[in-house]
């Protein structure tokens, strides 16, 4: 029970080293939540620094979801690393280091399952592509991409109740943390 414990921590500790807010602050900018969604995404960092900062925080975010998910392969049961997953989120979504208000989790939770169940990670990306190119709306397409990474987990793990209940909590998690675009999007203008 204590090493499945210090794992999760881990995870939500790793989770909560939000690069884009560092980033911003070695830089001298201006924290990344006070402009645009408010959040500490690579979205947001488009926005605001531009492609070439928006990727490199995407990968960091990416390698370090990897690691963690490394740490979890080597240290759980595999009914257990979906829940790994779903705490990388959660530090990301609510970092412990930066008062709590961090990103969303998509880039965490995709470098994740790229390593738990690297087929879902590949299949998430094109939808992803598919899906925007359609509609042009990145949380929309996002939406589609986080479902599939946690059909993707949840069928890699054979539907194991356990497994399935850590991808279902990570997926909620990451819609939960879009309510405002939910709503800003379900909002019509005036």
């Amino acid at each position: 029970m204590g090493q499945k414990f210090l794992i999760f921590l881990v995870a939500y500790l790793a989770g909560s080293i939000n690069f884009a807010i560092i980033f911003f602050k070695l830089t001298g900018r201006e924290d990344p939540r006070l402009n645009f969604s408010g959040n500490a995404g690579t979205t947001n960092i488009y926005r605001q620094a531009g492609i070439v900062w928006a990727t490199v925080v995407f990968l960091l975010d990416i390698g370090r979801a990897i690691a963690v998910a490394a740490l979890a392969i080597y240290s759980l049961e595999k009914s257990l690393l979906s829940w790994a997953g779903f705490f990388l989120v959660l530090g990301n979504s609510y970092p412990c280091f930066h008062r709590f208000r961090g990103g969303k989790g998509v880039a965490n939770y995709l470098g994740f399952t790229l390593l738990v169940a690297p087929w879902a990670a590949f299949a998430a990306a094109i939808i992803w592509l598919i899906v925007y190119g359609i509609i042009r709306v990145p949380f929309i397409a996002s939406f589609f991409m986080v479902l599939t990474l946690a059909i993707g987990q949840a069928l890699t793990f054979n539907l194991c109740f356990i497994a399935v209940t850590g991808a279902v909590a990570a997926f909620l998690l990451i819609i939960y943390n879009h309510r405002k675009n939910i709503i800003k999007h379900a909002t019509p203008e005036n």
